[in-house]
Formats: C-alpha cells, sequence, structure tokens
C-alpha cells in the first residue's frame, strides 16, 4: 500500500465512521468512543503526510471508477498535501482528543459527532484531490459540513443566522472555483491535475485565475472583504469544530490556493504578486483592528485568524514576486515563512479555542468582561493560554516568533527585486506586518489580563473548576508543539522542504546541520535564529532571578490584595475592563477604519440616574458592501418573481433565447 492509498483509506474511514456516529451516540459514552478513533485516524494521517515529505518526488496516483465517465476520480498524495495533512492530521488529532471531555457538555451530540468526522474526512479530500472534479466535490462537502456544525444549536437564532451567511459565502466563494477550473482546462477539458500545467494560456487567463482564486479560496480562508462570515461562524460552533475551522479548515483553503497558483496556472505576471501582498497585509491589520475592539473571546480568537490569515497570505504573495522574476531562492524562503506560519498558526490558534472552550465550560461566560481571576481557578487552563498568547503575540521563543521572523528575512531582501513598484511596496506591506504584530501583542495582552489575570467580575468566574484531564491534555501536546516549534524551527523547515520545492522548484538549505540549532535562512546575508539559544537564556535569566529573590529576599511567600488606583476597596468594578483597555488603539484607528462612535450620557443634576458611555464599532464590508447588496439582490428577485406566472409559450422563447446565447458564447470562445 502506497502513501496515497494510506491516506485515501483513512479519508474513507472517516466518512464511513459518520453513519456508525449516528448509532454511537445514543449510547453513554458512544460519543467519546467515535472522538477516541477519530483521534487515532488523525494521527495516522499525519503519518501519511510526514511520509509523503520524507519520500519528495512524484507521488503515485490513484484512479477510482467515479465521478465524471471519462476521467474518473484522480487522488495522490505529494509533498505539498502531505504537509497540509500533516496540519490537518495534527489539528483534528488535538481537536478530537479535546472533544472526549469537551463533547460530554454537548446537548445534542448527534447533531455535532456525525458531521465532526465526516468534515475530517472530506478536508483530507480536498488534499488528496487530483482532477477539477474530485477537488470541488471534496470541498462542497467540506462547506456543507462545517455548515451542519455552526447550525449544531440551531434553535440559536445567532446560529441560524451565523449558518446563512457561511453557506451563501461558501457558495459564492465555489462559484468562483467552478470558473477557475473551467479556465484552467481550456477548451480541451484538461480536468485532471496532471494536464492543467501543459495547457496554453494567455498571462491574461492566468491573473484572472488568480483573482477567482483570491476569490474562491479567499471566501474559506478570511480575507477581507471576504471574511464576514468567520466572526459570526467561528463563536456559534463548538469549541472543537472553532478550533477545527479556524485551525485547520482555513489552511485547507490556502492549500488549494498554493496548488492552483504555483503549480496549475502557470507563470504569472510580476504585478499580480503586489494585488496578493496587498490583500494580504490589509486583511491582517484589519483583522486584528477587529480583534483587539472586540469583547467576545471566541470572536477575538476569529478576528485574530483573519489577520493570521492575512499574514500567510502576504507571505504568498511575496513568494509569487520573487517567482516571477526567477530568483528561487528567494521565492523559497518566503514560500517556506508562509507555510511555517500556517503550521503555527494551526497550533497557538487551536489550543486558544481550546482554551476559551475550556473558560466557557467552566462558567458558561465568553465575554471578557464577564470573566478575571481564573488564574486562581484554573491554574493548569491559565498556564496552557499563556503559552497559546506569547506564542500568537510572536514572542520569543516560541513558534510564532519563528515563523514571522522568517517571512521579515523575506521582506527584507524585496530591494533585490527589479521593478521599482515593488521595491516601494513590499517594504510597505512589511510595514503593515509590523503594525498588525504589535496590534496583535496588545490585543493578546489584553485577551489574557481580563480573562485570567485580576479579580473575577462575576460569580461564575469566581466559581470556575479546572476542566477535565482529555482536554487539558490535548491543550498541553498543542502547547508542547508550540515550544518545540519555536527552539528547534529547523526541524519544521527540512520536514517541509520539499513541499516548498513542489511549489517554487526551491528549497532553503538544510537547518538541523547548524550549530546551536540556528536558522540560517539566506547564506549570502548571513541572518541567523536559534530559538533555542533565546529559550536557553530565558530559563536560566529566570531561574537566577527567582535564585537571587530568594536568596537575598524571603523565602516566605507573601500575599496581598492588587493594587487598586488608590481606590479604598478592592472592587472588580475598578479593574482595566477589556473596552478600556481597547481604547486608545479605538480612538486612532477606529475611527476611521471601524466606523468607531463613542456616546456619552449624563444625567441632569439632581437626577439618580447612572451615567452611561457606549462605544460602538462597525464592520464596514458588512454594513456599507453586503447588506446593500443582499438589499439590491432581494429588489431583483422581487421584480423577477413574475418570470413564475408567465405562459408555455414565453418559457419556450427564454429557453430558446438562452440556447442561442450559450451558443453564441461557445463560438467566440472557440
Amino acid at each position: 500500500m502506497g502513501v496515497t492509498d494510506l491516506a485515501l483509506v483513512v479519508a474513507g474511514a472517516f466518512l464511513g465512521l459518520a453513519p456508525v456516529a449516528v448509532w454511537a451516540v445514543r449510547r453513554p459514552e458512544g460519543a467519546a468512543a467515535v472522538y477516541g478513533v477519530a483521534a487515532g485516524l488523525s494521527g495516522v494521517l499525519a503519518v501519511a503526510g510526514v511520509w509523503a515529505l520524507a519520500a519528495g518526488g512524484p507521488a503515485e496516483r490513484t484512479v477510482l471508477p467515479l465521478g465524471l465517465p471519462w476521467l474518473g476520480a484522480h487522488f495522490r498524495l505529494d509533498a505539498l498535501s502531505g504537509f497540509f495533512a500533516v496540519i490537518v492530521g495534527i489539528g483534528g488529532a488535538a481537536a478530537s482528543l479535546y472533544a472526549i471531555g469537551y463533547g460530554r457538555h454537548e446537548r445534542a451530540p448527534g447533531r455535532v459527532v456525525p458531521f465532526y468526522v465526516a468534515f475530517l474526512g472530506a478536508m483530507a479530500l480536498v488534499l488528496l484531490a487530483d482532477d477539477a472534479f474530485s477537488f470541488l466535490l471534496a470541498w462542497e462537502m467540506m462547506s456543507l459540513l462545517s455548515w451542519a456544525l455552526v447550525v449544531a444549536d440551531h434553535r440559536d437564532a445567532g446560529s441560524r443566522q451565523a449558518g446563512y451567511v457561511y453557506l451563501s459565502m461558501a457558495a459564492f466563494g465555489t462559484m468562483a472555483l467552478l470558473l477557475v477550473f473551467g479556465l484552467l482546462a481550456g477548451p480541451g477539458g484538461a480536468y485532471g491535475f496532471a494536464a492543467i500545467p501543459g495547457v496554453e494560456r494567455s498571462p491574461g487567463v492566468a491573473a484572472a485565475v488568480l483573482l477567482l482564486m483570491l476569490v474562491g479560496a479567499g471566501s474559506k480562508a478570511g480575507l477581507v472583504p471576504l471574511h464576514v462570515w468567520l466572526p459570526l461562524a467561528h463563536p456559534a460552533a463548538p469549541s472543537h469544530v472553532s478550533a477545527l475551522m479556524s485551525g485547520v479548515m482555513t489552511k485547507v483553503a490556502l492549500y488549494g490556493f498554493v496548488r492552483v497558483v504555483f503549480e496549475l496556472a502557470g507563470p504569472l505576471p510580476w504585478w499580480a504578486s503586489a494585488v496578493v501582498i496587498l490583500i494580504g497585509a490589509g486583511t491582517a491589520v484589519m483583522g486584528i483592528l477587529f480583534a483587539i475592539v472586540d469583547g467576545d473571546a471566541k470572536r477575538v480568537l476569529a478576528y485574530s485568524t483573519i489577520e493570521n490569515v492575512g499574514v500567510i497570505v502576504a507571505a504568498l504573495g511575496l513568494a509569487l514576486a520573487f517567482e516571477a522574476n526567477g530568483m528561487t531562492v528567494l521565492a523559497a524562503l518566503a514560500l517556506t515563512a508562509g507555510l511555517f506560519h500556517a503550521f503555527n498558526h494551526m497550533l497557538f490558534k487551536s489550543l486558544l479555542f481550546m482554551a476559551a472552550g475550556a473558560v466557557l465550560t467552566a462558567t458558561g461566560r465568553r465575554e471578557l468582561d464577564r470573566l478575571g481571576g481564573l488564574v486562581h481557578r484554573m491554574p493548569v487552563t491559565a498556564f496552557l493560554a499563556l503559552v497559546g498568547v506569547v506564542a500568537i503575540s510572536a514572542l520569543p521563543p516560541l513558534n510564532g516568533f519563528a515563523s514571522e521572523w522568517l517571512l521579515f528575512q523575506g521582506i527584507l531582501q524585496s530591494p533585490d527585486l527589479p521593478q521599482p513598484a515593488l521595491q516601494f511596496l513590499v517594504p510597505a506591506a512589511g510595514g503593515m506586518l509590523a503594525l498588525a504584530a504589535a496590534v496583535a501583542a496588545a490585543c493578546f495582552v489584553r485577551f489574557y489580563g481580563t480573562a485570567f489575570l485580576g479579580m473575577a467580575r462575576t460569580e461564575a468566574a469566581a466559581g470556575a473548576r479546572e476542566v477535565d484531564r482529555w482536554s487539558l491534555g490535548a491543550m498541553a501536546g498543542l502547547a508542547l508543539l508550540c515550544v518545540f516549534a519555536g527552539a528547534v524551527p529547523g526541524a519544521v523547515l527540512d520536514l517541509l522542504a520539499p513541499a516548498v520545492e513542489v511549489a517554487v522548484g526551491g528549497r532553503l538549505p538544510v537547518q538541523m546541520g547548524n550549530p546551536w540549532l540556528t536558522v540560517v535562512p539566506v547564506v549570502e546575508v548571513r541572518s541567523s535564529y536559534s530559538g533555542f539559544l533565546v529559550l536557553v537564556f530565558i530559563a536560566v535569566s529566570a531561574l537566577a532571578a527567582a535564585g537571587l529573590v530568594h536568596r537575598f529576599a524571603s523565602r516566605r511567600l507573601r500575599r496581598g490584595p492588587a493594587w487598586d488606583c488608590g481606590t479604598p476597596t478592592a472592587d472588580p468594578l475598578v479593574q482595566y475592563s477589556a473596552g478600556g483597555f481597547a481604547q486608545p488603539i479605538r480612538r486612532v484607528f477606529g475611527t476611521t477604519l471601524l466606523a468607531a462612535r463613542e456616546t456619552v450620557e449624563m444625567p441632569p443634576p439632581g437626577s439618580m440616574a447612572p451615567a452611561r458611555h457606549t462605544a460602538t464599532t462597525e464592520d464596514l464590508a458588512w454594513g456599507r458592501l453586503y447588506l446593500p447588496l443582499a438589499g439590491a439582490v432581494g429588489a431583483v428577485a422581487a421584480r423577477l418573481n413574475a418570470l413564475q406566472f408567465l405562459t408555455i409559450r414565453r418559457y419556450l422563447g427564454l429557453v430558446f433565447i438562452s440556447l442561442i446565447l450559450l451558443l453564441v458564447g461557445l463560438a467566440i470562445w472557440n
């Protein structure tokens, strides 16, 4: 059995497990058993991905007698899809182990568990698909199954709205992908991925493919302004599903973008890369600004996903710029940074969504201003969440810093690009990414400080208890991987090097042979970073400081009240709130980019009514693009409603006119 066959068996097992789960969830421990099997299958999928990466070179194809009669269904697990199979496998295994404990709190497991395992299988099939039909079929399965998970709590109006918006955006994205593969196939109908690169196409068609992929894959990944479903769907779904959708499914969407744009579409003009870089950098800035002003823990994480997807897409755009100019080594550097950050984001974002789910289980609250003091009530969860927060804030020595440092090494090489426009644009985009990184650090200081530190703001937070061992074990595994990928980034870079070579025809030098586990991505410049040495320095410094304090101060543990700004009584209301923490950034950036507004209501003299301060923000894409568009579609649909009352003669006339227009279009196309 080859690696493709192994991965295909795993995908089939996931899909076959779904009907079994319908029966199993009726038993007391049935859901936990299904999640356990899903964790094992996810682990096998990750092993298959590592196998494909280690093998390198061309992978064997498996053809099944399914799909289009003259084509069949082609499947292949090469190094590129193998790397993303590692992401799906690790993310799926962690989410499934977490769900063994978290799933005990689900009110309707029958509406979650069967769709959950089938969702994992659909994502695996997207990675395995080697022809347009199989890819689109698996993509649509992934969309529909994830939609079913979003609306699992169908009695909640917010879940229903999230499901409607998500399904609308998914259908829009799939339509763009249909057009992509139609353009790629050309008049000859080359729908197999092996045949598509050989089709001759003009630079204009290649650029159209790129723009349509930004729409099709970008709507699933969360690029601005196609992001509006994320802050609705992620909070609505169960937390282990949110971890999968945010940490894993968005990477499957990015896999589709990399596969089509770097391999199938053919050479792209240099200016196309500028579009991708701008969209990525703009998405990163807007996503983190949305995150820092929001007060819902899961929505903050959803908006942060938008920011990280923007960082990855900017790296992909930089790789396209270098590739268009024949700078293969630098293209490999930028693409490696993007794929490395995709892997890292899967780790720390899955960890943080699980931590948010643990807090929700313990307190029943998602609002940051209704939490606080959880470091005393949930110390293990608080420590593991701190690891995720440090990682996502791109602080050394964890993995978020390693991948963003690698990306900035590529940005620093942009003066070598021959086009003056790119020489100006790439550093400007680098400045935007640096701004996003700085705001991200502030955002997660706010997130962690408000939720876990200080005093409990509500009775629910004061009475919280630590969650189960399965949930803690899954989070601990992801936290360890965050530390490992940050301290030994060369191991991950060497692992994903074959995937980079498939996409751009080059790779970085082997990193694990360098002294002190140092990463040296650009040998000519000798820029280097050793996460291991940074980790050792931090550990030694912290232990030395603690030893000196205990040696020359006191070993006795002393506790005192938190500093209360001079207020004589300790009250949770005197603490910084999430809104208060974000106020400076909201006032600087929000008035323009987020339409932020503040109103103050002061009661008249003598009135006992309280004064009120209200701050609101608006997603401009939602309020000024999608709502007017929905209104226009509704108005047009109301007018076209008369078409269902026509006579048979008029219907036949419309059919005849449509046929003539299609024939004319085919004649022009040929």
